[in-house]
C-alpha cells in the first residue's frame, strides 16, 4: 500500500485478538485497508503530539481540523459530560427542561450590551439571557432547567468573555430565599464535579459564604462590586481559610444587580443574591428574584409598559423564587485550568472573531 498522509480516512478489516502490550489490550491482524478518503491539505500543526504544538489563534483559525487533537476533543467531551450531569441532578429534582426564544423583543437588563437586528422591519434583540422566560415558566412548571446560548455585546477583549456562551440556567419556584437557591446549585455543581473525571474539583458539603460587606473589609475596599483580582483575593483566602476552591459571596448592591433582584429586607441597599467564585473567578450568579407585581411596578416606574409581557406574569400570581446560571466554557476552563476561555470554546465568537 502507498505511503498514506496523516488524516487519511480509512475502514480497517480484520481479526481483533487480545495484546497485552497493544493500546488498549487489542490488536487488528490479518488486517485489511480501505482508503475512504484522502487529505487535500496537510493540518495546520501535528495533531498526534501529546500536547498542542501550535499558538491559540492557530487553534482557532483552523477549529474544524485542529479540535481533531486529543487534547481540545478531550475538553469538549468534559463540557459535554458536564452538561450531562447538570440535566441528570435537576432532572432528578423535579425541574422540568425547556427551550425559549433567542429573538426577544426587548433586552433582559438594559438597552446596552444587545445585538439588536432587523425583525421583518421591525427591531429584536438576541437574547442576553432566558431570564424573563423561566421566571414565567416557574409559574407553569414550579421548576424548570435551560441549556442554550447567549449573547453579550460587551466589548471586552480578554480572556473571560465571549460574545456568545453556553449558559446553563435553572429557576425554581416556593423558596424561603436566595439560600434555597444556593443549596440547590451546591448539589448541581457537585454532581457535575463528579462526572468530570480525574480532573474533578472537590466540592464541599457546604460551600463557604462570606457576605459583599465582609468581603469588602477582607479586600480593604468600597467599591460596590468585585474586579477580577478581587475575585482572585477572594479565591485565595476562601482556600487559605476554608480549604475551599469554592466561595459564595452573598449580598451584592441592589445597585449592582439587575431590577428583577429581590432586596434583603433585612439590610437595606443589599439584596437576596450572590455570585458563586471557582478558583478565584466568578462562575456563577444568582438569587431571589421579586415576585410581587406592585414591587415591580414600583422599581420599574415610567419604564413598566416597556415589560408589560414579562409583568403580566406576575399581575396573574407568581410564588417566591429564584434561579442561577453557569456558564459552561468557563466551567471547563477553570476546570482544566485553560488560562483562555476561547480554548474550551468549539468556534468562539467575540469582538474580534465571527470565523469559522
Amino acid at each position: 500500500m502507498p505511503q498514506l498522509n496523516e488524516e487519511t480516512v480509512v475502514e480497517v478489516t480484520g481479526r481483533v485478538v487480545a495484546n497485552k502490550q497493544a493500546p488498549g489490550g487489542i490488536e487488528i491482524v490479518e488486517a485489511t485497508i480501505k482508503v475512504l478518503a484522502k487529505p487535500e491539505k496537510q493540518p495546520p500543526f501535528d495533531l498526534y503530539r501529546p500536547t498542542i504544538p501550535a499558538a491559540l489563534p492557530t487553534v482557532l483559525d483552523n477549529a474544524a481540523v485542529a479540535l481533531r487533537h486529543p487534547e481540545l476533543k478531550r475538553r469538549h467531551e468534559i463540557a459535554a459530560r458536564s452538561v450531562a450531569a447538570f440535566r441528570r441532578a435537576l432532572d432528578s429534582r423535579g425541574f422540568t427542561e425547556v427551550h425559549t426564544p433567542k429573538i426577544v423583543a426587548t433586552s433582559t437588563e438594559s438597552g446596552a450590551n444587545v445585538f439588536q437586528l432587523d425583525y421583518f422591519g421591525k427591531p429584536a434583540y438576541l437574547a442576553q439571557s432566558p431570564q424573563f422566560f423561566k421566571q414565567a415558566l416557574v409559574g407553569v412548571f414550579e421548576r424548570v432547567y435551560e441549556v442554550g446560548p447567549v449573547f453579550r455585546a460587551e466589548p471586552h477583549d480578554t480572556a473571560r468573555h465571549l460574545a456568545q456562551y453556553t449558559s446553563l440556567d435553572a429557576e425554581l419556584g416556593f423558596i424561603a430565599d436566595h439560600r434555597d437557591v444556593m443549596a440547590v446549585l451546591r448539589d448541581v455543581i457537585a454532581e457535575m464535579a463528579a462526572a468530570v473525571g480525574a480532573e474533578a474539583p472537590e466540592v464541599p458539603l457546604e460551600i463557604p459564604a462570606i457576605s459583599y460587606p465582609a468581603a469588602q473589609q477582607i479586600l480593604h475596599s468600597t467599591e460596590p462590586d468585585l474586579s477580577p483580582d478581587d475575585e482572585r483575593r477572594l479565591g485565595e483566602w476562601a482556600l487559605a481559610n476554608h480549604g475551599s476552591e469554592f466561595l459564595f459571596v452573598t449580598g451584592y448592591p441592589m445597585a449592582k444587580r439587575p431590577f428583577y433582584t429581590h432586596p434583603d429586607p433585612a439590610h437595606p441597599g443589599l439584596s437576596n443574591s450572590f455570585d458563586l467564585l471557582f478558583r478565584g473567578l466568578e462562575l456563577v450568579t444568582g438569587g431571589q428574584r421579586l415576585h410581587q407585581y406592585a414591587d415591580y411596578l414600583a422599581v420599574l416606574g415610567p419604564d413598566a409598559d416597556q415589560y408589560r409581557d414579562y409583568l403580566a406574569t406576575f399581575a396573574h400570581g407568581m410564588p417566591p423564587h429564584g434561579g442561577f446560571a453557569i456558564g459552561l466554557e468557563r466551567w471547563v476552563a477553570r476546570v482544566l485550568k485553560v488560562p483562555n476561555i476561547r480554548g474550551t470554546t468549539l468556534f468562539p465568537r467575540d469582538l474580534h472573531r465571527l470565523r469559522p
